[in-house]
């Protein structure tokens, strides 16, 4: 998905990253000062103090994600919500740096910012697949080291050990961060009409198919309704309950109702799904048929 900066946004960044930058530094004892006011009392210039102050760690955070091709504004924007979010939860009894937790949380919403905005086609859904995206190519480049332009299975190997996934991931995902998006209503090439979408084949089944399933699904219904006529009322109470019912019936409860226990109602089950198999088996042609109704159906 391609992004552009406008020479507006970009002056308004710079100057933005300067103001961040000239921020002045905390000292360990101020910062939990800053944490306490705000977390204990709510203090808001106390959190503008910390936010402002640790901004700087955005813009630096947001440095290292730019060859994503997002724009740099709203990654540190991304960014700046994640420190707050920080700061929200930060507990300043224990013995860690502001900087050191913020850390973790901005490089979070960033994260999440560029696999939801890097390609209209979702990208990195698990965490084997976001590990991935964000660490095959710096893997990539180490094994390459200028001598060669493609991974051989070796280097597969090597970076799904590393990152403790699936070979066929690594393989997905190297072709996924190898390609850019395109739309369907592309021309295949510049003199040419004919679009992408006019090649993608249709997997829906063609009408005879469709018609010949409907067929089937009439014939099976009307065999299985043949065959259950055959059984005795308590027989056909039995299967409808337990084996035609949205919900199938307990035998226990079926028993209750019949007036048997739950294990008679059990063997007349098992009587009644073999008359049922050998009636299916007189009115199937086909020995397949057969097999497919008393192995699906029942």
């Amino acid at each position: 998905m391609a992004y552009l900066d406008t020479p507006d946004s970009q002056r308004a960044n710079r100057k933005f990253i300067r103001q961040a930058m000239n921020a002045p530094l905390l000292t360990r004892e101020h910062e939990l000062d800053l944490a306490r006011r705000w977390r204990h009392d709510g203090d808001e210039e106390a959190l503008h103090e910390l936010i402002a102050s640790y901004t700087r760690l955005v813009v630096s955070t947001a440095s290292r994600f730019k060859h994503y091709g997002l724009p740099m504004g709203d990654l540190v924007q991304e960014g700046t919500v994640g420190l707050m979010q920080a700061a929200a939860r930060f507990e300043p009894e224990r013995d860690v740096r502001f900087s050191t937790y913020a850390a973790w949380w901005i490089r979070s919403a960033m994260q999440d910012y560029i696999l939801k905005n890097w390609s209209v086609v979702r990208t990195g859904t698990t965490a084997a697949q976001k590990s991935l995206f964000f660490n095959l190519r710096r893997l990539r480049a180490k094994l390459q080291d200028g001598t060669k332009s493609h991974m051989d299975d070796a280097d597969r190997a090597f970076i799904a050990q590393e990152l403790r996934v699936n070979v066929t991931d690594v393989e997905a995902m190297e072709m996924r961060l190898s390609a850019s998006d395109q739309s369907l209503n592309a021309t295949i090439s510049i003199e040419g009409e004919d679009q992408w979408q006019d090649f993608l084949a249709d997997e829906r089944p063609c009408p005879e198919t469709s018609v010949g399933g409907t067929m089937d699904r009439s014939k099976v219904q009307r065999w299985l309704a043949e065959s259950i006529a055959e059984l005795n009322e308590r027989e056909q109470t039995i299967i409808r309950e337990r084996r035609l019912a949205d919900e199938a019936c307990t035998l226990e409860d079926l028993g209750k109702v019949l007036g048997i226990s739950k294990e008679r109602v059990r063997q007349i089950e098992h009587r009644a799904l073999q008359k049922l198999k050998l009636s299916l088996l007189r009115r199937a042609a086909d020995p397949a048929d057969a097999e497919l109704l008393t192995q699906g159906l029942l």
